[in-house]
């Protein structure tokens, strides 16, 4: 018996890989975050498996029904948004599962920065602009953030930021990243990125809190603050430049 925890992607029901979505169709118990993963996604569960959304949920209760898969002898797919590795919460759930001898498995799957930028049609790493891109968020009651972690330490960068579950800070984000990367640092903010609501507000940091008023957006959005974002004056990379070489390219005279 194995969990497996699989990544389920930023929300478009077919950005699930391969392996995740086979690993559901066969899994005989289904755990699945239903406040972030699609329906769709874990319709595939076979007919007579158990479905569980775990959204009110508490942590002893969510082990609880992999415990009792375990003793059934029934694999586990728990089903968590975009990929594990990122704000999955799983690493308190495999320790448990290391406390009970219970084996598991991670699936990883397309992260919501991933999912954004692909709508934007956008690199985040642009030749002379920025080859930097910081994932991290802001303290939260949750959670709160390492000092060392802080915005004040990582705005010092410069980098291209992807700030998760923040849009609730949205104030305090413009003010203290504006000193570092100006108050005209253009500002996307994604929200429900892949879904069929999706909606992408294009800003700066100095204007980002009055639209998101406007916009009422509270919940389920990605920030992203950089350069990268603005007017594409950027060289070219030398990867496909005619007189670059490499291992499986000679340069051109």
């Amino acid at each position: 018996m194995t969990v497996y925890f699989i990544g389920a992607g930023p929300g478009a029901a077919d950005l699930i890989t391969v392996r995740g979505q086979k690993l559901i169709e066969r899994c005989s118990v289904c755990l699945y975050a239903g406040s972030l993963v699609p329906a769709e996604i874990v319709a595939s569960a076979p007919e007579d498996a158990l479905v569980r959304d775990t959204a009110e949920m508490h942590l002893d209760e969510i082990i609880d029904e992999m415990v009792a898969a375990h003793t059934r002898g029934q694999d586990v797919a728990r089903v968590h948004s975009g990929d594990p590795s990122l704000y999955g919460a799983i690493a308190e759930q495999m320790r448990r599962l290391d406390t009970l001898g219970i084996g598991y498995e991670v699936v990883p799957g397309v992260p919501a920065f991933a999912g954004a930028a692909a709508s934007l049609a956008t690199e985040l790493t642009l030749p002379d602009v920025s080859q930097t891109v910081i994932l991290t968020r802001v303290s939260s009651g949750a959670s709160p953030m390492p000092e060392s972690e802080s915005l004040e330490v990582l705005a010092r960068s410069k980098a291209t930021l992807a700030l998760h579950l923040a849009i609730k800070s949205a104030a305090r984000i413009a003010e203290t990243l504006s000193p570092h990367y100006g108050a005209d640092c253009p500002v996307v903010v994604v929200y429900r990125a892949t879904w069929p609501d999706e909606k992408i507000i294009v800003t700066t940091l100095g204007g980002m809190v009055e639209r998101l008023n406007a916009e009422s957006i509270r919940r389920t959005a990605l920030i992203f603050v950089g350069r990268v974002f603005g007017p594409a004056h950027f060289r070219n990379s030398r990867l496909y430049e005619a007189g670059f070489s490499h291992y499986r390219r000679e340069a051109s005279e």
